[in-house]
Parts: C-alpha cells; structure tokens; sequence
C-alpha cells in the first residue's frame, strides 16, 4: 500500500509542476507588458522593418534586373532562412499586444508600417545607383568631366555580361595577396596548397572566359570554395607588409587598366559621332545607285530662273547627310506661311552630291526650290591657292574657360558652334546675291522667318544669337596676340542672316584670308582648329545680336533643356556630338527632329533606317 502511494505521488509530480509553472507564466506576463520588457517573441515594428528589409533585399538581388549568379545549394539555404524569420515575424505579429489602445501588430495582409531613415537612405542610393552616379559624383560632374558618352552610358545601361567573370577575378586578386604569407606558415601546408589548386583553377578558367556564358556549369561551387579559402586564410596572423605590397600592386594594375578602357571609351565615342553611320552610309550609296539606274526628272531646271534673283528669300545649308539636310528644308518650309518665294542652295561634296540631287528630285517641298551644288567643282579662280577646295561644315568647340573678374574659379566647359572656311567664300559663289540665311544641317525650324529676312541690320554684316557666357577674353589662348576686346561675346552659328553687300563693302573675306595666313604660318596648326579663332576675329565688331528667341542651343549635349524652352524657341540648334540621327542623340530631343522627317521613303527600309 506504502508503495503504491508513492508511485501516484510521483504520478502527480510531473503535472503538478507544468500547473505551477503556467500559472507562474501567467502572472509574468502582464507584468512584463506593464514595465515595456517582453521575451524574445515579441517583434516590435522596427524589427519587422529589419526583417522586411532582408527579405528585399534578398529579392533585390536574386529576382531583379541584374541576377547575382550565386551557388544553387547557398542560394536555396538563403531564401529558407530568409523564409525562417518571414514565418517567425508573421507568426509573431499575429499577436495580440495589451496596450491601452488594443493596437494590433499588422498581419502579412496588412500595411507594412513606412520604412525607417536607414531604408529610405538606401533608397535614395538605389536611385543614385540606377542612374549610374555615385555619391560623389553628380549629373554635372558627369557631364563637365567626361562629356555627354558619360550621361548617353548612363541613359543606355544594358545588363552586365560579365559580372561573375568580374567576380573572379576579384577572387584572384585576394588570393594573390594573401598567399605569399600563408606559404611561409609552418603546419598550413594544406591551406597553402589548397589556395594554390584554387588560384590555378581561376586563372584556368579566365584565361578562357571573357563574359559569363564562357564559364563552367559548377561555378557557383568554385566562388563558394575560394571564399571559404580566402576566409581561412585572413584568419590566420601573417605578414601585413606582403599583404599590402601585394594589394599596391594589384590596385596600380588596375588603375592603368581602368586608364586605359577610359581612353579607349573616349576614342571609341569620338570615332562613332564622327562616323556616318551604316545606315545612313547605305542610304547615301543606294540612291547614289538609283541616280545612275534612272535618273529623274529634273526640276531644279523649272525654278533656275529663282536662284539668282535677289528679290526671293534664299537660304543656305551646308551639309553631306541627306536627312540632315531634309530635315532643316523640310521644317523651315512647314513653318512658313508664304513658301513661293523660297530658295534653298544646298552645298554637299562630290561623295554625296547624286544622292542629294536623286532625294530632292523625288520629295518636293511644297512651292520652294531647291538647288544641289557640288562644292568640289565650284571653281573660286581668285582663291585657288588657298587650299580650301575641301567642303567644310560649321565647326564645333568645346571649350574649358575661366571666369575673367575670377581666375583662380573653377574652369567650366562650354560648346561653341561656328562659321567654317567654306562660309567665308559665300560672297564669291553667289555673287549676285545681296542677302541670305544661313542654317547649319543640324537645326530644326519651328516657327516662320519672315520677320528674320526683314530685319534691317544696320552696318553690321551677320545677325548671329550672342553667346556671352564665353568672351573673348576667356579664349586668349586661341586668339593669342591678335587685338580684341576682353569683353565681347561670343556668337552661334546655325541661324544668321548675313548682309553679302555690306560683306563685300568690307571685304570680310580678305579679312579673314589674312589671319589665316597668320595661323597657317604656326608649325602644326589644325586648319579646322583655327575657324574658331578666325571667326571671331573676322567679324569682330560685325555681328548684330539677335534675340535669344530666334535661336536656342544645347539639343546636342544638354539633357536639362525645359519642354517650355524648346517649344518657345524659333529653331532649335543640336550642336554637340549627340546628333539626332545617331542613335547617341537624346531620345527627349529627338522627337522634335524626327516630325519633320520623310518617313514615307522606300529606301529608309531597305538600309535599315530607323531613328
């Protein structure tokens, strides 16, 4: 009997004590609400931002855009404990808090509440990052520093292709590093030779693989492998002079490595805005093709009478793009109201001159003429020695400059569009001429220049929108000893209005001739770098500012161009490299060239034109 007491007491023990234990619990328990302290089950709103916060940034990096290649086992054991702490926060929040408000901590189907400072900071950097800038590094640096490939490179990003390579090879570098030291260890013979079997297998596999398509199926394995290594190999005590002699020398490689693909870009960028491109070459050659297979039918015959007469409005381009110069007709007589008396002279070279007269034959443009003139054979008898037989366009500049009243400011970066060689012999082709307009092949007319051709220019030659963030005095280096007032403007081609009379009363020409004999006696001088000098030394005095309206500059590298600025101006200027015809130009811009083109040709689907 004794016995069998006992056995039930020992029965009763075990529950007895889970009884006192919960009741001890439940008197805990609203104490610890009461004086704010609760076991680690509870999950307070800022934790549930911490944990939300790595679950996106698990999904940032594994689901975005840009996949981070990672090991299939590693991968899989992230996203279950990154499921783990998911269950625990929901399982958590579905709790039921004893405030005085009765306030609910939110479900998975509820709000999550706003992200904390941290989260937004690292949104604005995600921001920064998707445009391509770093922290210290903004638009305008970009664009000051590195010229407008910097900002297009930012705009037209495409998904890294070697990420993975790249990640490689910053393996390799570490292991590199550190492996000298961990040679000279005694009793890591394993650790020397597994870092060296890794290093061997990396540069085996870089020294095949450019992106990651070229790499190995089980690469995910061997990051893995190599950054356990590396792991195991800072851990031990070596010599930190080996380590950081070895890491100079690998930061030295790749600071002449990033040099070099810096000037490689540039060159390359420079080459591709320089460079017609295929389908506009295509373009060129075909209805050169065309010319020749059926020529036809003439019509500048029907207006020959127009093209001397002073009393039309003549306008002259230059240019050796036929949708550039398309383009510029096309606009100036869509804006016009009267198009009747409209002539246009077209000056392209011998290359592009049957293209130009085949696209002009084929596309009228309502009432206005059009004449297509092979510079190359305009013979200028009183100019043959001067060697400028060679048709040139406006030149373009990019100039670093100081602040005159400032000097020791900071230098900024300015684009300069000016007259060539080939302008300055206007006089002389078109003798019978008084006036004329002359638009460059990169402008768009969106309003009617009537009021333009009526302007009365006084005793000056060239009506030209003045450009007063670049004087004279700012460009000593370029005009040297040559006489001149520090504080006059500079002034933009693209659209003037030029008096011939008055140029000719002047003798502006040989002006002009006698600086550039100046210049062309400097041994090396670019003849196309010194337009930009003799320009404005030949109109010095000359020139008639005309209203800012009339002309607004900028469409060819300038991303920050208002909507309302560009709709307000008379014609728009794309000078700069990023042409709209180039795939580089800016797509924001772009659509206001792009109206005036003749999308109707046959010949832009045969070359592939597509802008």
């Amino acid at each position: 009997m004794k016995a069998t007491l006992q056995q039930a007491k020992r029965r009763w023990r075990g529950p007895a004590l889970a009884v006192l234990a919960l009741v001890v619990c439940s008197l805990l328990v609203p104490v610890a609400f009461l004086f704010g302290r609760f076991p680690a089950g509870y999950v307070t709103d800022e934790r549930l931002q911490q944990l939300d916060l790595q679950e996106i940034r698990f999904h940032s990096f594994g689901q975005g855009g840009r996949d981070l290649p990672e090991d299939v086992e590693e991968e899989k054991a992230l996203e279950d404990n990154v499921n783990l702490h998911t269950k625990t926060n929901n399982d958590s929040a579905n709790r039921v808090i004893s405030n005085s408000t009765q306030k609910v901590v939110p479900t998975p189907h509820t709000t999550i509440p706003k992200a904390p400072l941290a989260l937004s900071m690292r949104n604005d950097k995600k921001k920064k990052k998707a445009k391509g800038l770093n922290d210290d590094e903004t638009e305008e640096s970009c664009q000051v520093e590195f010229g407008s490939y910097c900002l297009w490179s930012i705009e037209n990003k495409e998904e890294m292709k070697d990420l993975v390579v790249k990640k490689l090879k910053d393996q390799l570098f570490q292991a590199r590093a550190y492996y000298p030291s961990i040679t000279k260890l005694r009793g890591e013979e394993t650790l020397s030779r597994l870092l060296k079997q890794n290093i061997q297998e990396h540069e085996r596999m870089l020294s095949e693989a450019i992106i990651d398509a070229d790499l190995p199926p089980l690469i995910g394995k061997k990051i893995k492998t190599m950054d356990q290594t590396i792991a195991r190999a800072k851990s031990h005590t070596a010599d930190c002079n080996n380590v950081d002699k070895k890491l100079r020398q690998i930061l030295d490689l790749t600071e002449d490595e990033a040099h070099f693909h810096m000037k490689q870009s540039a060159f390359l960028y420079n080459l591709g805005v320089q460079t017609m491109p295929k389908s506009l070459h295509c373009l060129s050659m075909r209805l050169t093709v065309e010319y020749f297979k059926s020529p036809p039918v003439d019509l500048e015959h029907l207006n020959v009478h127009k093209f001397d007469i002073p009393k039309y409005r003549h306008y002259i381009v230059f240019s050796r793009n036929v949708l550039a110069a398309s383009v510029v007709i096309n606009s100036t007589v869509m804006s016009s109201e009267v198009t009747g008396n409209m002539v246009f002279h077209l000056l392209t070279d011998s290359q592009n001159y049957y293209a130009m007269k085949f696209w002009f034959a084929r596309n009228s443009y309502m009432e206005a003429a059009v004449q297509v003139i092979n510079y190359d054979e305009h013979s200028l008898e009183n100019l043959r020695d001067v060697g400028l037989q060679q048709l040139y366009l406006s030149e373009e500049f990019r100039v670093s400059i100081r602040n005159i009243d400032q000097p020791a400011a900071r230098m900024s970066t300015e684009y300069l569009s000016i007259f060539s060689h080939s302008h300055f012999l206007l006089p002389e082709i078109f003798k019978k001429l008084k006036k004329v307009i002359i638009l460059d092949d990169d402008v768009v007319i969106q309003h009617d220049l009537s009021s333009l051709w009526n302007l009365d220019l006084g005793e000056k030659v060239n009506g030209a929108v003045n450009f007063c963030r670049v004087r004279f005095g700012q460009l000593k280096r370029y005009l040297r000893e040559n006489s001149y007032d520090d504080y006059s403007c500079s002034w933009m081609s693209g659209l003037n209005i030029v008096d011939l009379e008055k140029w000719r009363e002047l003798n502006v020409t040989g002006k002009y001739l006698q600086i550039l004999q100046q210049f062309q006696s400097r041994k090396g001088a670019s003849l196309q770098a010194a337009a930009l000098p003799i320009s404005l030394l030949a109109f010095q005095d000359l020139i008639y500012p005309l209203n800012d309206t009339w002309s607004l500059s900028g469409l060819g590298y300038d991303y920050d161009i208002s909507e309302d600025a560009i709709s307000s101006a008379i014609s728009l200027h794309y000078n700069g490299n990023m042409k709209p015809w180039l795939e580089l130009g800016i797509p924001d811009h772009k659509k206001y060239w792009k109206k005036f083109l003749t999308q109707e040709e046959r010949f832009l689907d045969e070359c592939n034109v597509h802008l």
